[in-house]
């Protein structure tokens, strides 16, 4: 009888801050998860720890080494610097295709068993990811081989980012009423007008969140939008009449928008459980709104000559919400049909709500089957790992 190849007991997650908190955001969950989960011990190396700080309140911006919720964090403060054979990771993950340093890389050359190198690509819906999940890439000069990971929705990829009981916590607090109360007057979240739906606002400055406010204001029904500070400050101030800070807050026509201060993970998860509907950007809010099982709006980060826009339509496609989602996400991200507006696209949304609920519970169940990524990569990891062992001579033990 064989057993199932174990991966190694130590990690690296190397971390490169292009996209304000959406990079450091998922290389935090992941640290976590595999430390929590998987009794790794892990390091995480980012070089931006500002805002690493937004996310988790407890790191220190001035601190080159650190210990948070049981993760090593390290400052990833340039490329240079001398590594040692014994100071590198089992498991070696290069988060989204940032250049590790050249020193490090050099001394996973030098190890007597070379580490597991996975390169932890960007989710997407396109069918071409998964013919390229877990391809090895050689490196050119040295004895090492890089492995791509790229987390996605078919079976044939990583899955999708999800912790343990992360289904049950969600299902218990949003069947607490009280619980949902409590948590929003946390926040300093105002009784809502009555009836009123909830909506959570996160996206780029490009949304047109000015006609949507609009839109909202001029409704049919009352209608609370919370938005993080810092998020659509200009489009949030003209709205308030006032600076966009946290507090802030202004009741016009059917709308009420109130600005919320930034807050860590675990309670932007709860935000996306407490409310309606969730408008959600780039990668790390729009995995966690398909685990809120609430229906949701993404807007894509923007790549030159609107190659989102055929990645946005990918996952549109595969997602299968209807009619009124697809062509309120498109003209959200800019690609809407010609003469289409907020005003006139918000109403059949609204009118599909109910049956966008039932799917995404059934979108949930089908992601579930996939696994999660955490422990798809370490099944990955397990595999290269005894094939490294063997290449080293080692046996597998």
């Amino acid at each position: 009888m064989s057993l199932a190849p174990s991966p190694p007991a130590t990690l690296a997650i190397f971390c490169k801050v292009v996209d304000n908190y959406g990079d450091i955001g998922i290389c935090w969950r992941m640290a976590r998860q595999f430390a929590r989960e998987h009794a790794l011990a892990v390091t995480l190396w980012v070089d931006d720890l500002a805002s690493f700080r937004r996310l988790c309140p407890a790191v220190r911006t001035d601190a080159p080494l650190q210990q948070v919720e049981g993760v090593t964090v390290r400052h990833w403060q340039d490329q240079h610097g001398a590594f040692d054979a014994r100071e590198v990771a089992a498991i070696v993950i290069e988060f989204f295709g940032c250049d590790l340093p050249p020193a490090y890389i050099a001394a996973m050359a030098r190890c007597p068993v070379r580490p597991v190198w996975i390169n932890y690509e960007g989710l997407s819906a396109e069918d071409w990811v998964d013919g390229c999940h877990t391809l090895p890439s050689p490196h050119p000069q040295l004895p090492l081989t890089k492995h791509f990971f790229f987390p996605g929705f078919t079976s044939r990829t990583g899955g999708l980012l999800r912790e343990a009981g992360l289904s049950e916590a969600r299902a218990a607090f949003q069947a607490d009423r009280t619980a949902v109360h409590a948590f929003l007057a946390s926040l300093g979240v105002r009784e809502a007008p009555a009836a009123a739906r909830t909506v959570s606002l996160f996206c780029y400055p490009s949304a047109p969140v000015a006609a949507m406010l609009a839109a909202w204001a001029g409704g049919p029904e009352p209608l609370r939008c919370l938005v993080p500070e810092g998020v659509a400050s200009e489009a949030v101030s003209a709205f308030l009449g006032q600076p966009a800070r946290a507090g802030a807050h202004r009741r016009q026509g059917m709308l009420s928008v109130q600005v919320l201060p930034f807050v860590p993970q675990p309670d932007y998860d709860r935000l996306l459980w407490a409310c309606d509907v969730n408008f959600v950007r780039g990668e790390d809010s729009w995995v966690r709104a398909q685990w809120a099982g609430r229906p949701f709006v993404w807007h894509i980060y923007e790549q030159d000559e609107n190659l989102h826009h055929k990645k946005l339509r990918a996952f549109l496609q595969r997602y299968a919400g209807g009619a009124a989602l697809d062509a309120l996400s498109l003209l959200w991200n800019g690609a809407g049909a010609p003469g289409a507006d907020c005003a006139t696209l918000w109403p059949p949304f609204v009118a599909e709500l109910p049956s966008l609920a039932a799917h995404a519970a059934r979108w949930e169940a089908a992601m579930l089957a996939h696994g999660d990524a955490c422990s798809n990569l370490l099944a990955l990891a397990g595999v290269v790992s005894s094939a490294n062992r063997q290449n080293s001579g080692i046996m597998p033990g």
